[in-house]
């Protein structure tokens, strides 16, 4: 009897785990459709239910989908405080610090990473980035080179150095990484435009060239592009493609003094020295500067001192600078009314601002009928 009672508890016991166990199951493959479709937040609630190491790896990484970083931070350290040796919720960790600027705290890790596993190009690379953000240049460079030299292909590592000696001009060193990077993948529009700036600016105009022409087939329109290949282009003699480019960068900005000035001397150069004057001229008519907003700036500070003479004197040049501009034309007015003891002197100027911008600005426009109104009335006493 007792032998029965006690096979039946065991059938009991097993039933209830198995149901246990099919339940968390259940609830990991709800999580995980959830997941799939980013419907985040709802699958975060059965992870939690399930419970297990991969479930709170899962919400971890949901949380860090749905843009709540300080929360998916928090849960990735406790998976790492459970379990130190989980490399994957370690790397997502790190690489979520850089994206919140914690770069010390990205380095620790994924230095500590790279003890562990010192051919992995992921972890070297990363840490490079922390280095690189820590201005600790030398050590950024030792740890992209290490990250290359685990796999030559690693093309986040090979901009890197290819980008570090552009900037300081070493060529020779620059285009031995970014043609390994393009051997690796040719039509990598950055590694392209890298070897393009490190052969331009070492006047390798003939060999960048075809750089630049490759960027804008690969759909890269953009103006430091056209600017760079109609020099290239200038520098080699092809004037008629020189003069082109520069046209197709004034169609993109047609206030690019830049682009008119060069094209002046494509036309100097080709003697075309008439079409040459032109675009100089129009390049100086582009640029042309005003001071509008300095001057209107100074006007208000002489007027907050009660100085009023300047104050007028900077708000009449503010609006000389820019004739539409109707607020500074106001404060002429103003000041003039503040300032003179002839009613018809102050009636002028404020007629003045209704035949300049008329009713178009109705809220100053009223206050300055009304003006008008008095001065008037003021004026008819006079002469009576």
């Amino acid at each position: 009897m007792k032998k029965s009672i006690l096979f039946i508890a065991l059938i009991l016991v097993f039933k209830a785990e198995a149901q246990t166990l099919s339940a968390d199951r259940q609830y990991l493959a709800i999580a995980d459709s959830l997941y799939a479709i980013g419907n985040y937040t709802n699958a975060i609630n059965y992870y939690a239910k399930e419970g297990s190491q991969k479930g709170n790896l899962q919400i971890a990484r949901a949380y860090n989908s749905i843009g709540n970083y300080d929360k998916a931070i928090v849960q990735y350290e406790n998976l790492i405080a459970e379990s130190a040796d989980l490399q994957i919720a370690r790397f997502e960790l790190g690489k979520l610090y850089l994206k919140m600027k914690r770069f010390d705290q990205g380095r620790k890790l994924f230095t500590s990473l790279v003890r562990d596993d010192e051919n992995n190009p992921a972890y070297l690379y990363y840490q490079g980035e922390s280095f690189r953000e820590l201005d600790q240049i030398a050590s950024s460079l030792v740890a992209y080179k290490k990250a290359v030299a685990a796999d030559s292909t690693h093309l986040k590592s090979l901009f890197q150095l290819g980008k570090y000696f552009v900037i300081t001009r070493e060529t020779s060193q620059a285009l031995h990484y970014l043609d390994k990077g393009l051997e690796f993948y040719a039509a990598d529009v950055s590694l392209i435009n890298l070897k393009g700036l490190a052969l331009f600016t070492n006047n390798e105009y003939e060999k960048a060239q075809p750089l630049f022409e490759r960027l804008i087939a690969l759909g890269e329109k953009k103006e430091f592009v056209y600017t760079k290949l109609a020099y290239c282009y200038f520098k080699t003699w092809e004037f008629e493609k020189a003069k082109s480019t520069y046209h197709q960068l004034i169609k993109i900005d047609k206030f690019n003094q830049d682009a008119y000035f060069n094209l002046g001397q494509v036309f100097f150069k080709d003697k075309q020295i008439d079409s040459a004057k032109y675009y100089v001229k129009k390049s100086i008519a582009v640029q042309e500067v005003t001071f509008e907003k300095e001057y209107a700036n100074l006007a208000y500070m002489y007027r907050v001192e009660d100085d009023i003479k300047p104050a007028l004197k900077y708000y009449q040049l503010a609006f000389k600078e820019d004739p539409t501009a109707y607020r500074n034309y106001y404060q002429i007015c103003a000041l003039v009314d503040q300032s003179s003891q002839d009613p018809a002197h102050k009636l002028a100027y404020y007629e003045n601002f209704i035949k300049k911008f008329g009713s178009d600005k109705p809220y100053i426009s009223e206050i300055v009928l009304k003006r008008i109104s008095e001065l008037k009335e003021a004026l008819h006493f006079t002469t009576d």
